[in-house]
């Protein structure tokens, strides 16, 4: 059988605010919507530091849940998804009656139980049903979630709107200053240091990020009352098409979903349509090393430096990279004792600060080179942005970064042990180079579960060459996600592909598990680095493994 076609990001509609034609809003239910008038919190920012830029929201109030006729019932297909679930977990904050369901239990779903949701296991028109007869003012459905869900077929059935994501944050956030972090990588761990910087700086900003950060006390959502909104803005299916930000970032632009997108090409394609739609006269924040980044806003000679042509007359453009023909640049990068990165700030080769990071790895570095930008673009002036930036350097430094971004599970004798979501070749190869600036002597043994057939047989090359950086390699079998093996690959292919360091397929976990803590064992106090990646259950490998070297070991 051959492999599915790909769709074209040219065949999506400019705006993608249907889920499919069978649940596309009709004219009357449109009517319907817009006499429900959903009420989300529209007001300015309460903080003179930032000024919000759509001035119009000066006067408006905050439209309280007690000065509601009933509380507004929206519920979630899909809801244990990262996306999913922040959304849910906002709309409770914001005052609204939540339930969701999704068709495996997780943490996230927990979370919401306990802070006032009713979810469910399993998806059933009966979760769309009170007592009393009344029916969900909205339906919000996940990307992963398909057109003949019964939840959705019953929603349509008795005129209860149904919003994909994509469409849904456009409702939600078209009222606030919108801030749109998107890229091919990187989105959330730049997404998540803006807007815990801002918090901090005093900024009553509103969030929501597509992963767990442990210092934000709601973990991936801030519920403020200002007029700034900062989102992880996600390119899979489409879904950032449906916002209007007044500042967008691109961290980069790569290859990823290869399920959705048939090449690189495709993914500048959407990427384009996405900075179209950002509001004339607002600000575009644009990673200048990445030339796939570069080559959205102008047609560029392979020659040609990229940062010195870019154009564009309805939005100012600022760039940021390592390279000093970047707006934003640092020198001098450096380790740091608490395992970063130190860096002399520059803007338009001026001196500006010094910034120190927690977080390891040139990625990084470029991360907190788009907040910088960012926060620089929302703030009237050039003085006021050095008159905060004391404070701005201040929080940088106390960021410790995102779940599963090179986290730190635990230390046994001579054994660390790492995770890390990465399970795309460019993910891999910053991860790599950021456990070699903490640990540049020590055995790193990386264990890596593909994720998806489709993105292993299409980027199986770039795959074989991101592990050089590794003393080891241990290949699992295929994470197939939403898939099925039509390409007839498996973790063995890339075991044996693998260039440089010595590589093994070892299928499952449990075995995985079981090889780390005999070799473990032998010698516990040799300096090793265990490091698993992947988007799958690879995770748990590490917090099994952590408990069974401590009741052996210790």
């Amino acid at each position: 059988m051959e492999p599915p076609a790909v769709k074209s990001p040219l065949n999506y509609p400019a705006k993608c605010f249907s889920y499919s034609p069978a649940i596309m809003l009709t004219n009357r239910r449109q009517m319907l919507l817009r006499r429900r008038k959903l009420n989300y919190v529209r007001t300015a920012s309460v903080t003179l530091k930032f000024p919000a830029v759509i001035k119009e929201w000066e006067n408006c109030e905050v439209i309280d849940a007690s000065e509601r006729k009933r509380k507004e019932w929206i519920h979630f297909v899909g809801v244990g998804g990262c996306g999913l679930s922040a959304l849910a977990m906002l709309a409770l904050k914001q005052g609204y009656e939540v339930s969701g369901s999704d068709i495996m239990w997780n943490k996230a779903m927990d979370a919401l139980r306990e802070a006032g949701a009713r979810v469910y296991t399993g998806h059933s028109e009966l979760s769309l049903r009170k007592h009393n007869g009344s029916m969900p003012d909205a339906l919000v459905v996940s990307s992963a979630i398909c057109g003949d869900n019964v939840e959705i077929l019953y929603a349509e059935s008795v005129g209860v709107p149904v919003y994909k994501r994509g469409a849904w944050l456009g409702r939600i956030t078209e009222s606030y200053n919108l801030i749109a972090v998107s890229g091919s990588h990187g989105k959330s761990t730049t997404a998540s240091m803006l807007a815990y910087v801002l918090n901090a700086m005093g900024n009553d900003l509103t969030a929501v990020i597509g992963a767990w950060v442990p210092q934000l006390a709601e973990r991936n959502i801030i519920c403020g009352t200002g007029g700034n909104f900062v989102l992880e803005a996600d390119e899979y299916d489409c879904c950032f098409l449906g916002v209007t930000p007044q500042i967008a970032v691109v961290t980069n632009i790569d290859w990823e979903h290869v399920d959705i997108f048939q090449d690189e090409e495709a993914v500048k394609t959407i990427f384009r349509k996405f900075i179209g739609q950002i509001k004339v006269g607002g600000h575009l924040i644009l990673c200048g090393d990445s030339l796939g980044a570069c080559s959205l806003v102008n047609k560029m000679d392979s020659d040609s430096d990229p940062s010195s042509i870019l154009r564009n007359d309805a939005f100012q453009i600022s760039t940021y990279g390592i390279s000093s023909c970047n707006d934003w640049h640092p020198l001098s990068i450096s380790p740091n004792c608490c395992g970063g990165s130190d860096y002399k700030l520059f803007h338009k080769r001026h001196h500006i600060a010094d910034i120190s990071l927690q977080i390891p790895g040139v990625h990084n570095v470029l991360n907190s080179l788009a907040v910088i930008a960012t926060i620089h673009a929302l703030f009237a002036d050039q003085k006021q942005f050095l008159s905060s930036m004391a404070s701005l350097q201040l929080h940088m430094q106390t960021f410790k970064g995102v779940s599963r971004r090179f986290e730190k599970i635990g230390t046994v004798r001579g054994c660390h042990i790492y995770d890390d979501y990465a399970h795309h070749p460019t993910e891999i190869q910053a991860v790599l180079q950021a456990a070699r600036q903490i640990f540049p002597f020590q055995e790193l043994i990386v264990i890596f579960q593909p994720h998806t057939y489709s993105r292993l047989a299409a980027l199986k090359d770039d795959f074989a060459t991101a592990f050089t950086n590794a003393n080891r390699v241990v290949i699992t079998e295929i994470y197939a996600a939403r898939e099925r093996n039509l390409w007839k690959i498996n973790g063995r292919d890339l075991a044996m592909s693998i260039v440089g360091p010595p590589s093994e397929f070892i299928p499952t976990l449990i075995q995985v598990l079981e090889m780390l803590v005999d070799q473990i064992s032998k010698d516990p106090d040799h300096e090793t680095v265990i490091l698993t990646l992947g988007a799958g259950d690879i995770t748990s490998v590490g917090h099994k493994l952590l408990p069974e070297l401590q009741q052996r070991l210790l």
